[in-house]
């Protein structure tokens, strides 16, 4: 999988560019604040619908404009791919090689995508909730079922808080088993695929780890819940640990127990990464998910994904620079730096310079 072409109208700092991408590195280089990191988000908010660092989408909209405009044509297993997005302040209107496509679902997995900024390590550092995004948006982009399911679950599970709160406990009492019953049809494929993902996952981060540690440093990923049995078994014994909890949930107001509390154990030498690992163990466990991401996108969709690296570079000493630069040969690879001479290392580079929002390739 490989990005084309990427035009940007009014996003961000940008009023109107085109960049053109070759098939191995890019290096977008430039100053700092010109707009390297804004052209980076683009390509990610194309390939998933959603930004890695706003959640209101008007943020994306160039100051003083209406609405700003990206697409991007890219190239896969199946054919040429054309994508595009208008953003106003009151939503936004998404086509697909032409044609309007209204479902969030419906953009994702047609451009794969992992993107890695030092902005990830909340992957490690943050609570619970960083983990799970990781893992829906991974898994949303390779399983779209995964994304509808996750979508409904949500909605149920706002749902049932919201009853929990009412005073009229016959009403809940009456009301709980029929919101749960949908609420642990779509929790079951939550956890099964994460499950999934997570053992796929595990191994091919330890062994990444340990090839840019040089061996001094073992990695270990796992589920800090682990469930068991196919769809209707996990379904069913969700079930009964809701039912069994009514009392605490609505003392407290909330579900307090579903996917939506998992969480990941990440784990270095023994030690929990979440709370003792140093900031320069914590940058290489999290940049070993991530590239251990990329490799599970080529197993399961036949193509590795577009890798977007983010001022990732600055953040590494000069022997893992070296073999994050090997380890990302044939794959399409867009990363922002500040001196691109400082990432070469003889391999044959496309260096496309950004300055104040106008791209000079």
């Amino acid at each position: 999988m490989r990005i084309k072409n990427l035009k940007l109208k009014n996003f961000r700092n940008y009023e109107n560019e085109s960049i053109s991408f070759g098939e191995g590195l890019n290096v977008l280089f430039g100053k700092n604040a010109q707009g390297k990191t804004n052209c980076a988000e683009a390509v990610f908010y194309l390939c998933t619908g959603t930004s890695p660092r706003c959640r209101r989408e008007k943020q994306l909209i160039r100051h003083g404009c209406d609405c700003a405009e990206i697409s991007a044509v890219a190239e896969g297993v199946y054919g040429e791919i054309e994508i595009s997005a208008k953003i106003t302040e009151s939503g936004r209107e998404v086509k697909l090689n032409g044609n309007k496509i209204t479902r969030n679902a419906d953009i994702l997995g047609n451009i794969y995508s992992v993107f890695f900024s030092p902005h990830e390590l909340r992957l490690i550092q943050d609570g619970p909730d960083e983990r799970r995004r990781f893992l829906n948006v991974s898994i949303s982009q390779l399983f779209r079922p995964y994304y509808v399911a996750l979508s409904r679950y949500n909605k149920i599970l706002e749902q049932r808080n919201n009853l929990l709160k009412n005073r009229d406990l016959q009403l809940v009492y009456e009301t709980l088993p029929v919101w749960d019953e949908q609420l642990c049809k779509y929790a079951a494929v939550i956890a099964l695929k994460r499950a999934e993902f997570v053992e796929m996952l595990a191994p091919i981060a330890a062994e990444i780890h340990a090839y840019i540690t040089d061996g001094a440093e073992k990695l270990e990923v796992s589920p800090e819940k682990k469930y068991k049995g196919d769809e209707k078994q996990l379904s069913e014994r969700l079930f009964s640990e809701l039912s069994a909890n009514y009392d605490r949930d609505i003392r407290l107001g909330f579900t307090a127990s579903g996917p939506h509390r998992d969480d990941l154990d990440i784990v270095i030498d023994g030690t929990d990464a979440k709370n003792f690992a140093s900031q320069g163990q914590t940058r290489t466990a999290a940049l070993s998910i991530k590239l251990a991401e990329v490799e599970i996108f080529k197993k399961l969709s036949g193509e590795y994904p577009v890798l977007v690296l983010d001022d990732v570079m600055s953040e590494l000493d000069l022997p893992r620079r070296k073999k994050l630069a090997t380890r990302t040969q044939g794959l399409q690879t867009i990363l922002t730096c500040t001196h691109a001479e400082r990432v070469l290392y003889g391999r044959e580079t496309h260096k496309i310079k950004v300055e104040n929002g106008k791209i000079k390739q």
